[in-house]
């Protein structure tokens, strides 16, 4: 099967990051299809820039799902036009946030998630409600570094973590932590050893997820919410 990885910026270094940890987990029989944001902004850190980071997304969608994906996953964690997504695919789509969120529900009963700017922390809290996780996740946190700097402050933006990762095990009594930043996908094994603490990140959840529902038969609905698109004249 191949699983559609896009990235809705248009960042290509964090493109990378996602779909290298992506085939680091796929199954044998699995591929990895990866696409950057056209025209999108460089990061997603609010409302507008998802906004603008849609339109392209859905059409790259439609493309890889006509070239053989059969699953797609959103690798941002504001989940950007995930519903919309959901309506022009025909195979499963899965986000980064849901996908991490559900994980954590399974493996602990309660968990905090770390994000890169305080701006983020409104819209993860309401994805959180969305989910039905708001009795397990204790906190919404952030280290207050912009997303680009995860990559050109690296070895600070680890630090960061580091630490907030403790504040949620000490102060939350999180069990497990979910990394709110596909750019951070690539960091779960070392914070766990660093933390002691189980760290999740949602790119990889989400494409095991992704080989499960495939491998299981099951695609988009498409009898009410989730119908194609009505054909406008």
């Amino acid at each position: 099967m191949e699983i559609f990885v896009i990235n809705p910026n248009s960042s290509a270094s964090m493109t990378e990051t996602a779909v290298d940890c992506a085939r680091r987990v796929a199954a044998r029989g699995t591929s990895i299809r990866g696409a950057t944001g056209i025209g999108s902004p460089a990061s997603i850190e609010g409302c507008a820039d998802e906004a603008m980071s849609v339109p392209t997304l859905l059409a790259q969608i439609r493309v890889a799902e006509a070239e053989g994906s059969v699953a797609t996953v959103i690798a941002c964690f504001d989940d950007p036009g995930l519903d919309a997504a959901r309506e022009v695919a025909t195979g499963p789509v899965i986000g980064i946030c849901q996908a991490g969120i559900q994980a954590a529900m399974v493996i602990s009963k309660r968990f905090s998630i770390i994000t890169t700017l305080s701006r983020s922390v409104p819209a993860i809290e309401d994805l959180v409600q969305r989910y039905g996780a708001g009795h397990h996740c204790r906190r919404v946190r952030c280290i207050n570094l912009p997303v680009l700097s995860l990559e050109s402050e690296s070895q600070h933006a680890f630090s960061l973590l580091v630490a907030e990762i403790e504040r949620a095990r000490d102060d939350d009594g999180a069990e497990a932590v979910v990394l709110g930043c596909a750019g951070m996908a690539n960091l779960t094994e070392e914070l766990s050893r660093a933390t002691g603490v189980v760290v999740i990140d949602g790119v990889t959840v989400a494409v095991k997820f992704a080989e499960a529902l495939v491998g299981s038969g099951l695609k988009t609905s498409k009898a009410n919410a989730y119908a194609f698109p009505r054909v406008k004249s």
